[in-house]
């Protein structure tokens, strides 16, 4: 089976070859004989009852410098191709929204993976409200005095913008904290979103575990250790990826999960754990795949396209 593939992600010359998840899907598609077409998200378009993009079908080498090679740039009718890759990474903002918008007009005759229409009703840090026996004491809001009351209740606390990635603008504020009017005058001040704050958990100086679910199924686990002094572990903001396995709480975690994943179409997700709470379901951009490959020589790459494949013959 040879299927006509196109990715949008953000400018795939730039990408880190060893660690991008998106990179190691496009080579073992490439692997299995499928054609790449690369796009980044400015260039997708509707057009007149079609959904367009301009961009350049793509051959990949693992090869630093000279991964990738370029097609003359071409507009193409994405309702010609077998699968399309939702794959930029955030902000989730109403640019990207719009996006999948777009790519849901595709479907079903276009497999998209993730599944737009949920990936845009299932952002990270919203998707977990729906397992609250999975989850840290959480609470969502704008108003400052509903912080502020949780804050009380729960005296360490993690707060974070709602819509966040990569660990960017994470605070921690312990019981000796006076910062949190400030932080909320700044958040405030620069977003009209809601921000997220959950009790901090001690166990994240072991690691916050990123698993990798494959069609709703675990395929394998890394941990990610933050710096010494640190709280935040995600590797964009120097945390350790190290070798891990999954315990039977991981195991429960995923079987909650997994099903409305499937059901969603979320193919590929990545979880976050904390000890033994669920911290965010990742179906935007997950990472993880290489990192995970090298420490357990599963190639989840390889997985993801048995599903799609799968997917395709039905």
């Amino acid at each position: 089976m040879s299927l006509n593939v196109a990715l949008q992600m953000d400018p795939i010359g730039s990408v880190n070859i060893d660690a991008d998840s998106t990179f190691r899907i496009a080579l073992e598609a490439q692997a299995r004989g499928h054609r790449l077409f690369f796009y980044t998200p400015e260039h997708l378009a509707y057009d007149d009852g079609r959904v367009t993009a301009r961009g350049f079908w793509i051959e990949l080498r693992r090869e630093k410098g000279n991964h990738v090679t370029y097609s003359e740039e071409t507009l193409v009718d994405l309702g010609d191709f077998d699968v399309v890759w939702l794959r930029q990474d955030p902000p989730f903002d109403m640019g990207y929204i719009t996006t999948t918008h777009i790519l849901e007009l595709l479907m079903p005759k276009v497999l998209v993976a993730n599944d737009p229409f949920w990936v845009r009703n299932s952002p990270e840090k919203l998707l977990v409200l729906r397992f609250p026996d999975l989850i840290p004491p959480t609470t969502i809001a704008r108003d400052l005095a509903t912080i502020r009351a949780f804050k009380e209740r729960h005296g360490d606390i993690i707060l974070k913008p709602l819509y966040g990635n990569g660990g960017a603008g994470v605070f921690r504020l312990d019981p000796q904290d006076r910062n949190l009017s400030s932080l909320h005058e700044l958040f405030t001040s620069m977003s009209r979103e809601p921000m997220i704050a959950q009790k901090f958990l001690p166990a994240v100086e072991r690691g916050d575990k990123r698993i990798i679910l494959v069609d709703g199924e675990p395929i394998g686990a890394i941990n990610r250790v933050p710096q010494a002094g640190e709280t935040r572990s995600n590797m964009h903001a120097g945390g350790r990826p190290e070798r891990v396995g999954l315990t039977d709480r991981d195991r429960e975690i995923c079987a909650a999960i997994g099903p409305l994943l499937r059901e969603k179409g979320q193919i590929f997700v990545g979880i976050d754990v904390i000890g033994d709470r669920l911290t965010e379901i990742n179906v935007t951009s997950p990472t993880g795949l290489q990192e995970l490959e090298r420490f357990d020589g599963t190639n989840g790459a390889a997985l993801i396209w048995q599903a799609i494949e799968s997917r395709r013959r039905t």
